[in-house]
């Protein structure tokens, strides 16, 4: 199978092209998976994160850089960055996992991305392994302002709402798709006042309204 559309979309052309073979191995395929690459680029991308953000917003208390960290290395934004790479279609798995929709799962999508970064890692060192997570996480990095990183969407919502004097946002399943294994969330946010209803999508409740919150502040906040 060839790689080259992914090593181009990542920047970095492999000394080792078996180990970019291994990352892309999931468990269920053989004995030779890719789970201590996710273990070591586990590590790798939070301190790569870490050091960008540091970089990019000096003025970032330590605080609100642990919270904007968190943001970006949990597993939906880890799915999301996975999904523009198009990992799903190049990932290796055993039958079963294919049959049950394995290349469309978020935790083996952002786990198979974890164990890139840390195959990046193992074939030619950290700056490296650092230059590729900044390429692959730039576009959230690029459009994000340093005033409201640290603060996730619901908080960022009730924060304009309090500042309008206006109550709270309502939010409410609207639906939930898929199998119990691989759920996929729809919540909408409710702002009356304003006639606001943002409906968001995600891989659990939480992250559901959170991106429905999303929705609703860029909403509320242009009127």
């Amino acid at each position: 199978m060839a790689w080259d559309d992914l090593t181009s979309a990542l920047g970095h052309c492999f000394n080792d092209k078996a180990l970019l073979r291994l990352a892309l191995t999931h468990r269920s395929h053989g004995a030779q998976h890719n789970e201590r690459l996710e273990f070591l680029g586990d590590s790798v991308l939070n301190c790569a994160i870490a050091d960008e953000l540091y970089r990019r917003f000096p003025h970032l208390n330590e605080g609100d850089l642990s919270r904007a960290r968190a943001l970006l290395v949990r597993q939906q934004t880890l799915f999301d960055r996975a999904e523009a790479l198009g990992l799903g279609d190049k990932l290796l798995l055993g039958a079963g996992e294919l049959r049950s929709g394995g290349k469309h799962r978020p935790s083996i999508l952002a786990d198979a991305l974890e164990a890139i970064i840390g195959a990046v890692y193992v074939d030619a060192g950290f700056d490296s392994a650092r230059a590729v997570v900044c390429h692959i996480f730039d576009p959230v990095l690029a459009s994000a302002d340093q005033t409201v990183l640290g603060k996730d969407s619901k908080t960022l919502l009730q924060e304009l709402l309090q500042a309008k004097h206006m109550p709270l946002p309502q939010y409410s399943i609207v639906a939930i798709h898929g199998e119990a294994h691989c759920q996929r969330f729809t919540v909408e946010c409710t702002i009356a006042g304003l006639s606001i209803r943002a409906q968001g999508e995600g891989l659990s409740r939480r992250a559901a309204e959170q991106n429905a919150a999303a929705l609703a502040y860029r909403q509320a906040a242009s009127t």
